[in-house]
């Protein structure tokens, strides 16, 4: 069989396999729906295309060229409306394009059947039946395919370095890598057409189109990675058996092969579900922490409130100051069980893809001095002179979730308090024109070369830690690194050893 057309039979299972995917998962997202009816039309053009290579008479190859040709038509605009809905473009500008875009597809559409679309095929290269373009096929391939990939990809490129969310990044990735190869690939199958001989090697590119975009949306948006690796990997067994099915010369090899096709599939999907329930099993053990957590939460929330105003109402002598040292200690522990609760809850939403970022612009100094003030108490409580000194500039305004900076501050001043027992924890504000820059520096424990080296992994605590039996889930500078990288900011630590202090930076972008 023709390699060329058995590339064809390969990127057509490859995309309506990944489209029916995808729809399946929910198929009232409307990007969803996009997604589908792109791969339905990039299998209309793979498979007309495997057709109309084995034709062997000039009636039946016309006929799937034409067919083919409708189905390329669409696949550019499906994806430039896919790609504004991932990427939120949904400026007047681009809706106008998208309205040509639809437009120009659906007049060409009419001209289909006509000569001025495909204007008759003939012999090239190998090929018996290859087709040559009418006057609307320029059309076409200059604004349809040519310009309108060119401006969707411009987008990409322009949308990637702005976005923040790791998450969305990473996606943003396999699609602008996808379609760079998927229509890199297709793009080989123009240069005969204008009787240039260059074969088509690249339509083999064509399948890491719908793959890549597949697995981008899998991944990111709606599925976790193990459910996902289930479904690959069943996916991939069936249509290597599939493919044999399709090539096999006899039709006892096509019936041997063929029923294996179906075993493999039926087996595919005992496997999934296999791996879907234990993974249900995982996000329902993270719904019920991230429940319970808002459920104590919350209160303790509201006691914290309270006794903060107890403490500043006795501080100034409004109350009596004999129990000071008591809701001391209560506000220090409901505060650590807040910030245990705040931890767990942003590894569950981590686990289940969860976390969302509201990003507006604040200012930084008014952040870290509420923080600041909330800590004061712990720091009377533990013996710690706790400062805060800025430099000459007035405000620190940068771009972020400030929710979520907040728990930075607070996971790194909290830290400090812990390790530095009767000691001093001193933070500070620096800016340039181009970052912010926070500095917490500690007299306490400080941090060997063992611990530094796990410091800011999953449940990374060191043997000094453990020993000195601090309390703490191993989470809370995981976390913080997790929210400074998706601001597209640095955190890291300093030590010159163990008993010798701390210092931690976390450098943000300046607005």
């Amino acid at each position: 069989m023709n390699i060329f057309a058995i590339s064809g039979l390969v990127n057509g299972i490859v995309a309506i396999t990944f489209g029916i995917l995808v729809i399946s998962k929910n198929w009232r997202d409307r990007a969803n729906q996009i997604f589908f009816f792109m791969t339905l039309s990039l299998a209309v053009w793979s498979f007309s295309y495997w057709q109309w290579l084995l034709s062997t008479n000039y009636d039946s190859a016309i006929l799937w060229v034409k067919i083919l040709s409708v189905g390329s038509l669409f696949i550019p605009v499906f994806f430039y409306h896919w790609v504004i809905l991932l990427i939120n473009g949904k400026s007047l500008v681009n809706k106008i394009v998208l309205w040509l875009a639809y437009t120009t597809a659906i007049v060409i559409l009419f001209f289909a059947q006509s000569n001025l679309f495909i204007a008759g095929l003939e012999k090239k290269s190998s090929f018996n039946f290859w087709p040559n373009p009418g006057s609307v096929y320029d059309v076409y391939f200059s604004y349809v395919y040519v310009g309108l990939i060119t401006y969707t990809l411009y987008l990409l490129l322009r949308a990637y370095p702005k976005e923040l969310d790791r998450n969305k990044k990473g996606q943003l990735l396999y699609v602008i890598l996808g379609a760079i190869l998927g229509f890199g690939g297709g793009l080989t199958n123009f240069p005969l057409w204008w009787n240039i001989n260059i074969p088509p090697y690249g339509n083999f590119l064509v399948a890491a189109f719908p793959f890549l975009l597949g697995y981008s949306v899998l991944k990111y948006k709606l599925f976790n990675a193990k459910t996902i690796t289930a479904e690959l990997i069943a996916f991939a067994l069936w249509v290597f058996t599939l493919i044999i099915t399709f090539l096999a010369e006899s039709t006892l090899l096509k019936l041997v092969y063929g029923f294996f096709s179906i075993l493999m599939g039926i087996g595919g999907v005992f496997l999934i579900k296999a791996v879907y329930k234990t993974e249900r099993l995982s996000e329902e053990k993270s719904e019920f922490i991230s429940f319970a957590g808002h459920e104590v939460g919350n209160p303790l929330t509201f006691i914290n409130g309270a006794v903060m105003n107890i403490l500043e109402e006795m501080d100034e002598g409004k109350i009596s100051g004999e129990l000071k040292d008591d809701m001391q200690k209560v506000y220090v522990n409901s505060n650590e069980a807040i910030s245990l609760i705040a931890q767990y809850l942003g590894k569950s939403k981590l686990e289940l893809n969860q976390l969302k970022y509201e990003m507006a612009d604040f200012d930084l100094k008014t952040i870290a001095s509420q923080t600041i003030h909330n800590y004061q108490p712990i720091a009377d409580q533990g013996g710690v002179s706790l400062k805060f000194t800025t430099g000459e500039d007035k405000d620190y305004i940068m771009n972020g979730d400030r929710v979520k900076i907040k728990e930075v501050l607070n996971n790194l001043v909290n830290n400090a308090i812990k390790f530095s027992p009767k000691g001093m924890v001193e933070v500070s504000l620096s800016k340039t024109d181009k970052t912010v820059l926070v500095e917490i520096k500690d007299s306490g424990r400080g941090i060997s070369k063992e611990t530094m080296s796990v410091l800011f992994k999953k449940f990374g605590r060191g043997d000094s830690v453990e020993k000195a039996k601090i309390a703490g889930t191993g989470l809370g500078l995981f976390l913080s690194k997790t929210f400074v990288e998706a601001h597209g900011g640095k955190i890291w630590a300093e030590s010159e050893g163990e008993g010798r202090g701390s210092t931690f930076f976390v450098e943000f972008p300046a607005s």
